[in-house]
């Protein structure tokens, strides 16, 4: 299945910069829109109105499309809150549709995921009230209570947390059936709120603040003995583990326990069953360098080795491959991905930039504005690669001039095999009267007629600055490094679209 067929002129608009842009099919704007919906603000569009557009995407896509969509995204994206609203969303729709209660099932992975999917669905539906959940649809209902059935005590008891919506006003509302007595148990004891308490550094922690201490020294010392407790007991997770460096670190545990949190961060198995998102170890990576600790080098390479290790696994392409990486640091790239994050969606570029930098041998990396600059890195060291860019961000201006990066290639003879954009796909050309991407890179097919031209869209506004799969141009999105999942499903004759109807629900 091809990304998308045009019609000549049927799809030409203009994108956020005035710019001549074309339209998706709704197939690939839906997966572009979800893959990067962080659900809130972004540069040119507010979150409401990104739920929105879904919502509207959603009706004119096949009800099992979304669905793969759905379980896509969680499965292969390690995306948690937008494949709950897509499987929500497809019951308003499709009411007594099976594919509602498979989607569920499909994308409740965690044991919180429950109460989360209600939580929404009670927004959503705009209900109100002590029966806030009455009515729930039944095949909602359907994959909540086949989801009831995986989870184990421990899990359950982590995340029965004292929200709006608490796991046992779940039981009661989906009425689960256990699968032998041993699940109806535990089913009881949630009914009966006696889950047994779960060891987590929240639960450790929590008790440690209730007691009451001589002095702060004391207390120091306590909090102290608590995190290498936590360290050597082997069950502080992988993303509680980069979430608390810093206080681990400011809790001044001893050299024995760094080694082992560097180890558990370093160790390639970990790394590859945290399933992190890449830019949750440069926020780690920005939190631990601020700090005074002795131990901050140390963690900081744990983390670059954490990374690396990451990028062993990345597929798509040769390592003698000829490839330009270049990624946009304009000025619509400067927006936070979530509103209690402090990284950028122009961090996340730099952060894939530099992990596929890391796998290239013949490699070109630079970033674009105003104006495209070459900047030679090393290819280890990817979060301080991705530092410095941060650093020289300023060099190059705050447009969107991406057709620079073609343009140089063209002036220097050179040819290569691919150039990857990171962007969020609002690319124009600042001269007025000037011809933009779409012109330099037919120009740039003439000289090299076997390059291909990736954009890695970063942002979903639903419109592309060139026609893909057309002239070998190709869109990829989303902010995971499955993208070069993708990469490499492309290069073997499969698009991504064809990648989502491959799932099994």
């Amino acid at each position: 299945m091809k990304f998308n067929i045009f019609k000549r002129n049927a799809n030409v608009v203009n994108n956020y910069e005035g710019s001549k842009a074309y339209s998706m099919t709704p197939e690939m704007e839906l997966y572009a829109a979800v893959a990067t919906a962080g659900l809130n603000d972004s540069f040119y569009e507010k979150s409401n109105d990104r739920l929105l557009r879904i919502r509207e995407l959603m009706l004119k896509n096949n009800p099992e499309y979304v669905a793969k969509l759905a379980v896509y995204a969680r499965t292969q994206m390690n995306m948690r809150s937008i494949p709950l609203v897509l499987a929500v969303e497809l019951a308003k729709t499709n009411s007594g549709n099976a594919v509602v209660g498979q989607t569920v099932k499909g994308v409740v992975k965690r044991a919180d995921e429950i109460t989360e999917l209600l939580a929404y669905y009670q927004i959503s539906n705009n209900r109100n009230g002590t029966k806030k959940l009455n009515r729930l649809s039944k095949q909602v209902q359907k994959g909540l209570s086949e989801a009831f059935n995986i989870f184990d005590e421990y899990q359950f008891a982590k995340y029965n947390r004292d929200a709006a919506i608490k796991l046992r006003d779940a039981l009661f509302l989906v009425h689960p059936k256990a699968k032998n007595e041993a699940q109806q148990a535990l089913f009881d004891k949630i009914a009966d709120n006696c889950l047994a308490t779960p060891y987590t550094w929240e639960t450790e922690l929590s008790a440690l603040g209730q007691i009451k201490f001589e002095n702060s020294k004391a207390r120091a010392l306590a909090v102290k003995a608590k995190w290498e407790e936590l360290i050597d007991s082997g069950k502080l997770g992988y993303m509680a583990l980069l979430r608390n460096l810093r206080n681990i670190l400011e809790a001044n545990v001893s050299v024995m326990s760094v080694r082992k949190v560097c180890n558990q961060l370093s160790d390639p198995q970990a790394v590859a069953k945290s399933r992190q998102l890449p830019f949750r170890f440069l926020s780690a990576y920005r939190e631990v360098r601020s700090l005074k600790s002795d131990f901050v080098p140390m963690v900081l390479l744990a983390l670059e080795d954490a990374v690396t290790a990451a990028a062993q696994n990345l597929k798509g392409f040769d390592e003698n491959t000829r490839v330009v990486i270049a990624c946009d640091v304009s000025g619509s790239m400067q927006k936070p991905v979530s509103a209690k994050s402090k990284v950028m969606l122009y961090d996340i570029g730099l952060v894939l930039g530099m992990l596929l930098k890391s796998k290239c041998k013949r490699v070109t990396s630079g970033m674009f504005g105003d104006t495209w600059k070459i900047i030679h890195m090393p290819s280890v060291n990817i979060l301080s690669n991705v530092n410095e860019y941060y650093r020289r961000e300023g060099e190059v201006g705050y447009s969107t001039n991406g057709h620079k990066v073609i343009d140089d290639l063209i002036a220097r003879g050179e040819v290569v095999d691919k150039v990857m954009l990171f962007t969020d796909c609002q690319l124009w050309n600042t001269s007025a009267g000037s011809s933009g991407i779409a012109s330099s890179w037919n120009a740039y097919r003439a000289m090299a007629p076997q390059a291909k031209l990736y954009l890695f869209d970063l942002a979903g506004y639903g419109n592309t600055p060139l026609q893909i799969e057309k002239n070998n141009v190709y869109l990829i999105a989303g902010w995971s490094d499955k993208v070069f999942d993708v990469l490499q499903s492309i290069e073997l004759g499969t698009g991504v679209l064809e990648k989502i109807n491959q799932v099994s629900l």
